[in-house]
């Protein structure tokens, strides 16, 4: 693992999350939906005035988490580069989402939350945040982390998924 690398990730998964909390009340009136991650986490600490706070900083926690291991995962994951963040965060997004259904029955601040469970406008809403979130995420890191700069060459493949032999003998 570089350090370099997972300190890029985790500024650029800082600066996706930032945005994405930046532009909730935005998407909140587009999809006709309260669903608020910055609530939803701030008032999981504290019901005080101090949620927002509390709230921002532990949505940018999980950018910054997410952004880390994201970096070290890149060079290990398929497909177009452009689509391996978003990729990663509607993964993500699919695999956690049931656990609103734990939130709406255990939050300490349920009764003040928009339900998730069943709630397709939330769901909507969490998709395309995570899609943002993913976009920016993927460009700030690719540009941090320069492509190739640490990762293992690209290896051309033939049809037959056994490599390329003019490679392989040195022949091109």
């Amino acid at each position: 693992m570089d350090l370099k690398r997972s300190v890029n990730g985790a500024i650029a998964g800082a600066v996706a999350a930032g945005l994405w909390a930046a532009q909730q009340p935005a998407d909140k009136r587009v999809f006709g939906s309260g669903y608020d991650d910055v609530e939803l986490l701030g008032k999981l600490v504290t019901r005080g005035d101090a949620w927002p706070a509390a709230g921002l900083a532990a949505h940018l926690g999980n950018g910054v988490t997410f952004g880390a291991t994201y970096a070290q995962l890149r060079p290990f994951l398929p497909g177009p580069l452009v689509l391996r963040a978003v990729t990663m965060a509607m993964v993500e997004h699919v695999a956690l989402y049931p656990l609103g259904r734990l939130s709406d029955r255990f939050h300490p601040a349920r009764k003040e939350l928009t339900p998730l469970w069943g709630n397709r406008r939330a769901f909507a809403q969490a998709t395309w945040r995570h899609l943002l979130f993913g976009l920016v995420v993927g460009e700030i890191e690719r540009r941090l982390n320069v492509e190739g700069a640490d990762e293992p060459p690209e290896v051309p493949v033939s049809s037959n998924g056994h490599g390329n032999i003019e490679v392989a003998v040195g022949a091109a």
